[in-house]
């Protein structure tokens, strides 16, 4: 009888251990920061242990603030929140205008792809995180259940903030939301996007909802 591969036992163990764990974690569900939104999903809000993609229709469709606000809520309790900044483009006074902590702020700048992917799966791991906030590339269908496995285990909620074309692809996310802006203004505070559910059903009617930033 042939030996299986050490990387194959290792990730039959760490699966075992995510299952493990999660049964034993009491899970929680978090808002969204907008009511509209949770509005939109089944349980309310997002759940804990779970992964969300913000998908970005355009630069600058304003995901990133959403998942700022929804990182926000999901840290509500005193955790921390993680955020894996390979492009080195995140500012972290950013997190702060959304009543982040910067006390609770840790910002992660890997050097390469196969550390940007370690330092993910490691901090949706952790405990200690309220939510983790990235801009993975391309994630393959390993990759991806590995960060499933991952907060899963941590108990955290991930937040990915990736491209429009992330949409066509699969996802082990347990909500797919696209950001579309649909009207500015003379300031920040009219500025609206619509968000759409793009994976499952809406827990009402229509699957969109606008909102302020």
């Amino acid at each position: 009888m042939s030996q299986a591969p050490a990387g194959i036992v290792q990730e039959l163990a760490e699966r075992v251990q995510a299952l493990e764990t999660a049964r034993r974690r009491v899970r929680g569900v978090v808002s969204s920061g907008y009511a509209a939104v949770d509005g939109l999903l089944p349980q309310g809000g997002f759940s804990r242990g779970g992964l969300v993609e913000w998908l970005a229709a355009e630069p600058g469709s304003g995901a990133t603030s959403l998942a700022l606000r929804a990182a926000r809520e999901a840290c509500g309790r005193g955790e921390h929140l993680v955020v894996i900044d390979a492009r080195r483009t995140f500012y972290p006074l950013a997190a702060a205008a959304w009543g982040i902590s910067l006390d609770r702020l840790l910002v992660v700048r890997p050097g390469n792809a196969r550390d940007e992917n370690w330092a993910l799966v490691q901090a949706l791991r952790s405990p200690a995180a309220g939510a983790v906030l990235a801009w993975p590339g391309d994630l393959g269908d390993h990759l991806y259940r590995r960060l499933q496995l991952a907060v899963e285990a941590g108990g955290g909620v991930g937040l990915l903030v990736r491209g429009g074309g992330a949409e066509r692809r699969p996802s082990w996310a347990e909500a797919r939301l696209r950001v579309d802006p649909v009207g500015t203004g003379e300031g920040s505070e009219s500025r609206r996007v619509r968000v759409t559910v793009v994976r499952g059903r809406a827990a009402r009617g229509r699957p969109w909802a606008e909102v302020r930033l």
